[in-house]
């Protein structure tokens, strides 16, 4: 599936700019200049630990010859490699282990080889002798490997140890999140986001976008209406309303009546921002039927470019047409709202949807309580109606409520339409 944004930061439609970003930290001289030690210097030490009782006399003997092969005038580091497991097979105690992982982490650096890296880190962890001020750093350093290695489990535990240690900088939460999306477990990822902002985190953006991300790549419907909805609740930006709007009507299938009302939260938050986006809105509200509300967002369209006043055969069509009808629809409104009231639902539903258009808030609130009055309506899309009226009269809590009531494929756009009003209440 392709998403139909491009968000800022992504080095595709599938990867996020957290992912590039971290991956980017674990360029090979970052890792070596913050835990290596070079083979002269690592040959003193080892002499200085033998001496005092560190390391064994069985290791020392092994290090000797395969440290020479790095310390020449062409230091052979493949070379060392091979040899390498003479050196895990002398280790006698914990002050050998460290020093055959300093080893090994100098030879994934040298090889360019982030497996090595990976190993020699754990090996010094393993060894209890890393200092407490570098263990956070060798932990976080482990657990970014592991994702570029696709070892995800071994990835979280090292950056939860991170965690605990103090590291705070470079997103490890963040990256603990996309290793379950790397996993195709959104469930997850988004289970572990929510428990992270519950907790007291403050909550990154980025979060949520791939949040938002994993779940439209995996098809994943209610995921999306919930990843759409915690990104727009805590960071209730234009540009954020814009890409949850649009990924939910690419996700849930909508009839025109139903996407609509979606269209109708885009146009209100501002996040209309392609001229699909507007025809879709003023053939869905239809220039016969609901004039009045698509001559408006002709002009808005027009005043965005998305529209030509000349040269645009579309737009001087329905102009020509809704500028026909409109006077009409006002002329008949009192005709409608008493056949509204004589009628059955759908009278009442029809003429709701007509004040709607005209803005008359007052008066389609009190026609879409009626048509829930006469009963055998469709209530999802009359409470789905009521509930945008309300909130164009500012009752914000009586139209959350109302939104409460809405079920089936309008549930998610009544669900968006809950934190606009939240939003607006909170104002």
């Amino acid at each position: 599936m392709f998403f139909p944004f491009a968000f800022a930061g992504r080095s595709s439609s599938r990867g996020f700019a957290s992912r590039l970003a971290l991956a980017l930290a674990l360029a090979s001289s970052v890792v070596v200049s913050s835990a290596v030690i070079a083979p002269d210097a690592a040959n003193a030490q080892r002499r200085q630990r033998a001496a005092e009782g560190g390391n064994s006399a069985e290791f020392a003997a092994a290090y000797e010859p395969v440290a020479a092969l790095t310390t020449s005038e062409m230091p052979n580091w493949s070379a060392a490699a091979t040899q390498f497991e003479t050196l895990v097979a002398a280790i006698k105690n914990e002050d050998d282990r460290n020093i055959a992982g300093n080893f090994a982490l100098q030879i994934g650096s040298n090889l360019q080889d982030i497996t090595w890296q990976r190993r020699g880190l754990q090996m010094m962890l393993q060894s209890g002798k890393v200092t407490p001020d570098r263990l956070a750093t060798f932990q976080y350093f482990v657990g970014t490997l592991s994702y570029q290695l696709e070892d995800y489990a071994t990835s979280r535990a090292a950056l939860e140890a991170a965690i605990a240690a103090g590291h705070t900088t470079d997103d490890p939460r963040g990256l603990i999140m996309e290793s379950f999306y790397e996993e195709a477990n959104v469930d997850a990822g988004i289970a572990y986001l929510e428990a992270t902002v519950a907790s007291g985190v403050a909550p990154i953006e980025n979060w949520y976008l791939s949040a938002l991300q994993a779940s439209y790549d995996n098809d994943m419907v209610p995921q999306v209406v919930q990843s759409a909805s915690m990104l727009v609740r805590a960071f209730p930006t234009t540009e954020n309303w814009t890409k949850s709007l649009a990924v939910i009507n690419n996700v849930v299938d909508m009839e025109p009546q139903e996407q609509l009302d979606l269209l109708r939260l885009m146009r209100a938050t501002g996040a209309m921002s392609q001229r699909g986006e507007f025809t879709r809105y003023i053939d869905n509200a239809d220039p016969r039927g609901l004039a009045n509300e698509v001559l408006p967002v002709l002009a808005e369209g027009l005043a965005a470019g998305h529209f030509a006043a000349t040269g645009d055969n579309y737009y001087t069509e329905i102009k020509a047409l809704a500028e026909t009808r409109a006077p009409i629809d006002r002329r008949d409104l009192a005709a409608t709202v008493r056949d509204g009231q004589r009628g059955g639902a759908a009278d009442a539903l029809d003429a709701g949807n007509v004040l709607y258009s005209m803005n008359e808030f007052a008066q389609a609130e009190t026609m879409f309580q009626l048509a829930l009055t006469k009963g055998g309506g469709d209530t999802n899309t009359i409470n789905q109606r009521l509930g945008m009226t309300q909130v164009m009269l500012g009752k914000y809590a009586e139209a959350i409520a109302t939104f409460g009531l809405v079920g089936g494929v309008r549930q998610p756009v009544a669900a968006m339409w809950i934190i606009f009003a939240e939003g607006k209440m909170a104002a």
